[in-house]
């Protein structure tokens, strides 16, 4: 980068870009990963908002309090994610390599893959354990009748 005077007096220089001059690896690696992180985070919090309010609606049995739900865990679902994502961009040393920067974007995507897996395991797991005792409710109401009518009265 060549040197501009900053016209203030003061007598530094400012950076400035020339184009030809090779880029920072580092600043290739972060624009790559943010990028790859918030696309990955944003579609698959839109796939489970989209495929997850049938199974919402079967475990809370009113339409309404499982599409609010749905909302503020997506809402979650970004901002775990996104902050796993924010944090993990330090991981790693300034790449020397383009191969160096590969591997740790690379690396660092995959976390945030392993973040993503973990984060709807856990709410299946969380809805599987609401779930399991209205389903046992459910049957036990259907099957226990004991007013019956005597057959031909």
């Amino acid at each position: 980068m060549a040197e501009k005077p900053d016209g203030g007096g003061s007598g530094k220089s400012l950076p400035q870009f020339k184009w030809g001059e090779t880029m920072d690896l580092r600043l290739i690696d972060y624009v790559v990963y943010l990028v790859a992180s918030v696309l990955l985070t944003v579609w698959v919090g839109n796939t489970l908002f989209k495929n997850g309010r049938p199974f919402l609606v079967s475990v809370f049995q009113e339409a309404g309090l499982a599409d609010s739900v749905n909302r503020l865990l997506v809402v979650g679902f970004y901002l775990v994610n996104l902050g796993a994502a924010a944090l993990l961009i330090n991981a790693g040393g300034a790449p020397a390599t383009v191969g160096d920067m590969i591997q740790e974007t690379v690396t660092r995507i995959g976390v945030v893959l392993l973040v993503l897996g973990a984060m709807h395991f856990f709410n299946m797991l969380v809805f599987h354990i609401i779930r399991r005792p209205l389903r046992q409710r459910a049957a036990t109401s259907a099957a226990y009748q004991p007013y019956q009518p005597a057959p031909g009265a």
